[in-house]
């Protein structure tokens, strides 16, 4: 019977990787699509082809994810409680897409995998250092896209300040196709490795393997689910980015894109898991406040902060609800 519950566990995993496909790289495309820098069925094959290769070049992030929050081998019911966890993550995940709002997929797996562990095997069962560092990881990444999409982009309006608009537009539209291509990459090497986390996390529980190595069939199967989940797309949310915070043009998302994927790219190297979602936003908003702070519709962006604000809180919630069920029908 545990070999099929742990199939179980590899489909939803793959399933939110596959929604966090849709979900999220619609944040990395953006900006690109917005100033038809791309077309948009253009822009989304290309970001499902790099986040496949992202996803292939790294794994330090899985091993984060797998470890950080509980010791999978220590748990009783980790098999159950990844289940719980992910049904949680991907309940949530597909009411904020629906809706159109860019919540983080990171937060929801990483409030739901701590809401399940407490309801599963108690408060004591979880890892509070690791915790914290991927807190701190998620909380300060944001602050920091937002100052590198602030700084490049008030260097850029001292170097460009007397060219002619319709020029700068120009040259920074053909480097949004290179900025989008890295941003699609640094966003496979990060958010395609929590699903990895997740599988290996289940695998370790239940005693299939013994250390955090992600297997490469894992990678695979991780990596093709989020380059399908990416070639879907997720119109609703490009919308919300790329239009509705403030008017993108093509050397505002040059600079927001660059931010972003330097924030993400130096968190995969440290082997943190940070939301793509929340780096993106925070330094397209840093962007708009450096081109001209009233244009920026802080309105939206508030909804935005409301979004991230819930999303551990809620998702751990729903987590402990799914695993309370869980145990009421199985265990």
């Amino acid at each position: 019977m545990e070999i099929y519950i742990l199939w179980i566990v590899v489909f939803l995993a793959l399933s939110f990787d596959f929604i966090n496909g849709f979900h999220d790289t619609a944040n990395a495309i953006a900006t690109s699509v917005s100033t038809r820098a791309l077309k948009p069925r253009v822009a989304v094959l290309m970001a499902a082809v790099m986040n496949f290769l992202g996803a292939m070049a790294f794994t330090g992030v899985a091993k984060t994810i797998g470890g950080g929050v509980a010791n999978p081998a220590d748990l009783k019911f980790g098999v159950e409680i990844v289940i719980a966890a992910l049904l949680a993550a991907i309940a949530w995940n597909l009411i904020t897409w629906w809706f159109g709002i860019p919540s983080s997929s990171s937060h929801a797996l990483i409030g739901s995998l701590a809401g399940a562990v407490i309801a599963g095997a108690g408060l004591n069962a979880v890892n509070g250092d690791g915790i914290m560092n991927i807190m701190k990881a998620l909380l300060l990444s944001p602050l920091i896209a937002f100052t590198i999409g602030f700084i490049l982009m008030w260097v850029l309006k001292q170097v460009f300040a007397k060219s002619s608009p319709h020029k700068i537009n120009k040259g920074f539209r053909s480097g949004q196709v290179i900025t989008a291509m890295f941003q699609s990459f640094s966003h496979g090497t990060n958010d395609a490795q929590k699903a990895m986390g997740i599988i290996v996390f289940a695998l370790v529980a239940a005693g299939v393997q013994d250390n955090m190595d992600v297997p490469f069939w894992v990678k695979v199967s991780a990596a093709t689910a989020m380059a399908l989940g990416t070639s879907v797309g997720g119109w609703k949310i490009i919308k919300t980015m790329g239009t509705k915070i403030f008017k993108i043009d093509p050397v505002n998302g040059f600079a927001a894109d660059m931010g972003s994927v330097i924030v993400i790219l130096t968190a995969t190297a440290l082997h943190l898991p940070v939301s793509t979602t929340h780096v993106i936003t925070s330094s397209i908003l840093g962007v708009g406040s450096a081109k001209r702070f009233s244009a920026v519709k802080w309105n939206v962006a508030g909804r935005i902060l409301i979004a991230w604000v819930i999303t551990i809180p809620i998702t751990m919630l729903l987590a402990m609800l799914f695993f309370w069920i869980i145990k009421v029908l199985f265990l």
